[in-house]
Order: C-alpha cells, then sequence, then structure tokens
C-alpha cells in the first residue's frame, strides 16, 4: 500500500496517481509502501539492522543456522512492528540473537533453560521454533521444569524424590499429550500446578502423623478428606499414580463425581447473545467469530482457536465452509462475512509474517491464540462459554440424531448419545429412520 497524500479532484490518491514524484520513495529501493525516515523505507532499514545483528563475525555473513530467522523478520507484514521490537527490547531478544550469531551462545534449547522463562525470552525461543532453527517444544510445559524445582526446594530429600517423580511421570506426561492434540489450555496448565502443590499438601499432613505415602493407610486419607472437607478431586491423580506406581496399593478413592449434561443458558438468552456479536461491531472480530462458532456449532474454544486457516474453504459464490471433523459445514449469513474479513486482515500487526497456519495466530510465533485470551472478552459481553455451549450443544441434540451430531461437531458418540438422551432423543431412533428411509433390497 502507498502513502495517500495528494489531493486529485475529490479524492486522496497516491503520488502515481496524482502523476507527480513522491517524497516517500526510499532511495535504496524505490518502493514507497513502508516510510520510514528520511529517503528509506522501513523494510531497507531493518535488512540493515538484522544484517548487523546475526552476522557471524568469522565468516562475515549472516550465520547460516540463522538465516531462517532473517528470511521471517525481514518478510514481516509490518517492518515496523519489527524495528520496534529491535529497539525497544535491545537487552533480550535482540541481544541473545548476536550472541548466538558470535558463537557466546549455543545455538538450543538449553541456552533459555539457563535464562529467565519471561515474555522476551519465551517469544524469541518460540521463534526460533518456529521457523526451524530449533525443535518444537510447548511453552507452557517448558516452564513447568523449573517451577517443579522451585516448588520441591524446600521440601525433605526424600519428598522431593516422589514430587519430581509424579510431576515428570505423571503430570508433565498428561500436559504433554495435551500439548500434542493441542488442546493444552491455561486452566489446564493450572490444574497440573494445583495436582502438584495438594501432593505437597498431603504429604505434610502424613509427616504430622509420622507417615509417609508408603505407609499411608485408608484410615489417614479419610481423616485428611474429613480435615479439608471436600471431594479429593484435585489429590485424585497423585493418590491413582501411588498405587499404579506400587508405592502404596492400600489406598482406595472413589473416582471423582461426573454430573450428567445440564442447561443452565435458555435458548432465548443464546439467541440474544447470537445476535449480539453478529451485530456489534465494538466486539473484536476474532471474538465475535470464537463466539458465535461456540453458540452456533457447540464448538468448545479450546479447539476453536486452534483451527487451522487450511479448515476454512471459500466457494466460487463466496459461501465459507468449516470443517470441525470431516465433513465442512457451510457457515450462515454475517458469519461468512466476518471469517471473510478475519482471513483478509488476520496478518496486519504482526511481527511475523502469517505463514503458521493458524486462524488466529497466537502472539508468540508458531502458536495459536489463547482460550484465555477469547474467553475474557466474551464473558466481558455477558457469553459464558461454557455455559452456552451445552445450550448450543442441549438443541442441535434435539434437532438431529446422535450420530449425525458427532459426526458434524467432532465430539465423542458416548458424549453425543448423553445429550441425545437428555434431549429426550435415542440411538434407536436413528436407526429406525434410518431403516425407513433406506430403499429395501431384492432378494435373489
Amino acid at each position: 500500500m502507498r502513502p495517500l497524500a495528494w489531493q486529485l479532484d475529490d479524492a486522496i490518491v497516491c503520488a502515481s496517481c496524482a502523476g507527480v514524484a513522491s517524497i516517500f520513495t526510499c532511495s535504496e529501493c524505490g518502493r514507497e509502501e513502508h516510510p520510514y525516515g528520511f529517503y528509506r523505507c522501513a523494510r531497507c532499514f531493518l535488512r540493515e539492522r538484522l544484517t548487523e545483528l546475526l552476522t557471524d563475525p568469522i565468516s562475515g555473513t549472516i550465520h547460516h543456522r540463522l538465516r531462517p530467522v532473517f528470511d521471517e523478520l525481514i518478510n514481516a507484514d509490518r517492518p515496523q512492528t519489527v524495528l520496534w521490537w529491535l529497539r525497544k527490547k535491545p537487552g533480550t531478544g535482540p541481544q541473545l540473537l548476536r550472541d548466538m550469531a558470535c558463537g557466546t551462545r549455543e545455538i538450543s534449547h538449553d541456552t533459555f533453560s539457563d535464562l529467565p522463562s519471561d515474555r522476551a525470552h519465551d517469544y524469541l525461543r518460540s521463534l526460533l521454533v518456529a521457523v526451524g532453527v530449533l525443535g518444537p517444544i510447548d511453552i507452557r510445559v517448558e516452564r513447568m521444569l523449573p517451577w517443579i524445582e522451585d516448588v520441591v526446594a524446600e521440601l525433605p530429600a526424600e519428598d522431593a524424590a516422589i514430587i519430581r517423580r509424579f510431576a515428570h511421570w505423571h503430570v508433565l506426561r498428561q500436559m504433554r499429550k495435551a500439548s500434542h492434540e493441542n488442546r493444552l489450555t491455561r486452566s489446564m496448565t493450572d490444574a497440573c500446578r494445583r495436582r502438584v502443590r495438594v501432593a505437597i499438601q498431603f504429604m505434610a499432613f502424613l509427616h504430622t502423623h509420622d507417615a509417609t505415602p508408603a505407609t499411608a493407610t485408608q484410615e489417614m486419607l479419610e481423616r485428611y478428606q474429613a480435615l479439608h472437607r471436600r471431594p479429593l478431586t484435585a489429590e485424585y491423580a497423585f493418590l491413582v499414580w501411588l498405587r499404579q506406581s506400587r508405592i502404596n496399593t492400600t489406598l482406595r478413592v472413589t473416582d471423582p463425581p461426573r454430573s450428567p449434561p445440564s442447561v443452565t443458558v435458555s435458548d432465548s438468552q443464546r439467541w440474544a447473545a447470537v445476535g449480539r456479536l453478529l451485530h456489534d461491531d465494538t466486539i473484536r472480530r476474532k471474538t465475535r467469530i470464537a463466539g458465535l462458532l461456540t453458540l452456533l456449532f457447540a464448538q468448545p474454544l479450546s479447539r476453536i482457536v486452534a483451527l487451522r486457516s487450511s479448515q476454512i474453504s471459500i466457494s466460487d459464490d463466496h459461501a465459507v465452509h468449516v470443517v470441525f471433523a470431516a465433513i465442512p459445514i457451510q457457515m450462515p449469513p454475517l458469519l461468512d462475512d466476518l471469517i471473510r474479513e478475519h482471513l483478509e486482515q488476520q496478518c496486519e500487526s504482526r511481527y511475523t509474517p502469517s505463514h503458521t497456519g493458524w486462524l488466529f495466530p497466537g502472539r508468540l510465533p508458531g502458536t495459536h491464540l489463547s482460550t484465555e485470551n477469547i474467553r475474557t472478552q466474551l464473558v466481558a459481553v455477558g457469553v459464558k462459554p461454557y455455559e452456552h455451549r451445552k445450550a448450543a450443544l442441549f438443541q442441535l441434540a434435539s434437532d438431529m440424531p446422535a450420530p449425525v451430531l458427532a459426526e458434524l461437531l467432532a465430539i465423542t458418540t458416548k458424549n453425543a448419545a448423553a445429550w441425545a438422551k437428555l434431549a429426550a432423543r435415542d440411538w434407536t431412533d436413528y436407526v429406525t429412520e434410518r431403516g425407513r428411509s433406506m430403499p429395501h433390497r431384492r432378494r435373489s
């Protein structure tokens, strides 16, 4: 896009359209899309700065392993934003890149393990992962490692050893599995940390009774539960792990109760929320899209933020289809406009090009938007994603057979059956309907 700075008749136009020489033309590349300073554009300034930053002093050229970083940053949609990052964060990310280029810091994950896990270092680490310089990781999982060491630092050696084993072999294993399936959220991460904390709390209780996890009895466990006056939901994982690890096979705790599906939002409330998200331009577009996918198609936020752009298709007649499982679903009017606009404008303010494939790119390179980012915005306008999603599931389950519901919305058949039962349908309805609609074969 060129600067509009000349008036021609009743329109404001660029220099070319006005037929005059542009004062914004870069003296180096001859382009005028990103004016920055005198006679040079932001991209040429950025090329000079990145070359200086990433050059290996031995070879005199950009460090061969950091070339992908150079290519990614120099092609940013807004080079001004990258220049701002280089100028405002010189002592963290840019300086670390310089150290890597000079060979004073190793280009590896181990380098980051010795540094604070803050936003600046996490951003650079994610960038190196996104461009393939470092292997894939999940920052939330990596942050758990120093946190675990911090919480066990004051424990007796034997207790610390048990907590480390539990954290690494159970908690972190579950987190990595969720991360691999693109469903690890901040609330799940917080829950994992709570499991570690309550395990330490339970062990402290045992010590007051001259016991250890290996010698604890069922009577002690029941006394612990009576003391806290709550179900042992958070402790459940640790107690099961003690049994599976053969540390203590005598402790028994009932499975956390699972409540049947319930609906607390009326259909009129759901449709009122749909109306607001469709028409209220003061709400961020990405928030409106995510909220509508929840309210209309019962999609959980964790799945919405992990949508890929490849799951969206636009036909020749401009119809927008989204694939949640295997079947493309056509989006209704207004929502389809929002999605098309989002696809056209989603990269305008990012540091780096949006070649990550995410429909909702996150703050860190190579990551998608966090569920909390969307949830907070929705709650602020009166939409409770979890409760409104249940209302949507209830309505959809009353309108279609459970197998179809499961296939369209990418939910389990067991979950679909539970909602169908709540909506007074049954799998047998579908089998009967299908039997009636299928033509009878002639016996030979």
